[in-house]
């Protein structure tokens, strides 16, 4: 016998308060809200707003590519929750694409009201059940992946060398799948800290781009020998570089967040459509610069242009100080007095040994837990365990 909402709300399944409701569909989150309101206390909120609840049941009412989208943002910010997703039609690419991501739930309304709710009432009988959406493999969350997006106003402070090898290092020192994204489309550069050479680039992937999987991504990107980190390597031609539009960058990280645990981007100095996106999606900004006035002053304006844009910087930006020394002008204490932002690393000057491997085309690392690490690479190793733990 089916439970109405006063009889869940006292009896077993009263752990259920709430079934919430997310999704760009009016007419499904209508039949919705006739079909389940007598049953269930049905909540329609944003994906915006997922930070501020406690959702254990979240219904997807969307259609096309949207719902595998709106997956995704709710495995990242809300990763225990069990996830059902409804459609308006039969459609078995989105429940292919679904099935990767981890969600087995796929209901057509109308015509499967019922089978809905059984569901939902299966799924309320025990709140402790993780949703289906978890890969328990190594502890990482299949379609969370997270985005490390590394940038800086200023040109030549070592953001490519620094966000090439914290990517390396990550590969090295973890068993999470790891994606380095080249960004610098005009000009590249990533591929030479790496000590790599190919033919292929991030073009290779647009005729795929609308269908893209993990397989097309690693047909493409180059693996890394050492670390077997996976790359995708700049195109280093500007008029290829126009191909690449900012929905390109949107359907390849949200792509890569279903089938890696980390994405790293190496971003220009210069903000357009396409790095706009690149921060917009990152869990975290990696901000990267000297300590100096002059740096100060163009993160300032750099704080100035993301808030003006819609970018919540304080709550995405970490600074990450290079060129470390005891002759600088400046100390962390007089940038604490300046900017808010927590200090993720402070990586050692130390031209002498990086400047050695980049021209014999070396990487900075080759293996895990190697105990002869210059004080470049020592720092960002010490930087990538404190931030896996």
């Amino acid at each position: 016998m089916k439970m109405n909402k006063t009889e869940m709300v006292n009896g077993q399944m009263n752990a259920i308060s709430n079934v919430y409701v997310i999704g760009d569909h009016d007419e499904l989150k209508a039949m919705l809200q006739e079909q389940l309101s007598d049953s269930f206390d049905l909540k329609f909120i944003t994906t915006s707003e997922l930070k501020k609840v406690e959702a254990e049941i979240i219904i997807i009412a969307s259609h096309g590519t949207s719902p595998a989208d709106f997956t995704q943002i709710i495995l990242a910010e809300s990763p225990n929750s069990s996830i059902i997703c409804v459609t308006g039609q039969e459609d078995f690419e989105l429940l292919r694409n679904l099935n990767r991501l981890g969600v087995t739930d796929l209901f057509v309304i109308p015509g499967e009201e019922l089978l809905l709710k059984e569901r939902i009432e299966e799924m309320a009988t025990n709140v402790q059940i993780v949703s289906q959406s978890l890969d328990q493999a190594d502890g990482y969350k299949r379609g969370g992946g997270k985005v490390f997006s590394f940038y800086s106003g200023s040109g030549g402070v070592g953001k490519s060398l620094i966000s090439s090898t914290f990517a390396q290092t990550l590969k090295l020192e973890s068993t999470g799948k790891v994606l380095f994204i080249d960004l610098n489309l005009q000009f590249g550069g990533a591929e030479a800290y790496l000590g790599m050479e190919s033919n292929r680039s991030i073009i290779d992937l647009i005729p795929v781009i609308n269908e893209l999987g993990e397989h097309h991504i690693r047909n493409v990107s180059e693996t890394e020998e050492n670390s077997e980190l996976n790359v995708l390597i700049s195109p280093k031609d500007a008029e290829m570089a126009e191909k690449i539009t900012e929905d390109f960058v949107l359907r390849l990280i949200r792509a890569s967040k279903r089938s890696f645990d980390f994405i790293i981007v190496d971003l220009p100095s210069w903000i357009d459509e396409r790095s706009f996106i690149a921060l917009e999606e990152a869990n975290r900004i990696y901000y990267i610069m000297e300590l100096n006035t002059v740096s100060l002053q163009v993160l300032k304006g750099v704080e100035l242009l993301l808030n003006r844009l819609g970018i919540d910087s304080k709550d995405k930006i970490e600074i990450v100080l290079n060129y470390k020394a005891k002759d600088l002008e400046l100390t962390q204490k007089d940038l604490e007095r300046f900017v808010s932002y927590p200090v993720a690393s402070e990586i050692r000057r130390d031209i002498k040994n990086v400047q050695s491997r980049i021209n014999h085309g070396e990487p900075l690392r080759k293996e895990p837990q190697e105990k002869k690490l210059s004080p470049f690479s020592k720092d960002i190793h010490k930087w990538v365990h404190s931030m896996l733990k």
